[in-house]
């Protein structure tokens, strides 16, 4: 079973993986993989704000002023 990694997790590794590609100094087919597991991880990323925009939503709607 794979382990579900937090937001700050997956933003730390996008972020190494982002520094390693604009050093420019990997190989070809090194870049193309990195390039392959941050679009992974954005992704990953993407999906945890878009399910912590819903369960704001949700607590806001119940909430009485």
């Amino acid at each position: 079973m794979e382990e579900k990694l937090t937001f700050e997790d997956n933003m730390s590794r996008l972020g190494k993986i982002v520094s390693e590609l604009e050093k420019g100094d990997i190989p070809l087919e090194k870049a193309v993989e990195l390039y392959g597991e941050g679009v992974k991880l954005s992704a990953a990323c993407r999906k945890q704000l878009d399910e912590a925009q819903i369960k704001i939503t949700e607590d806001d709607g119940g909430t009485e002023k």
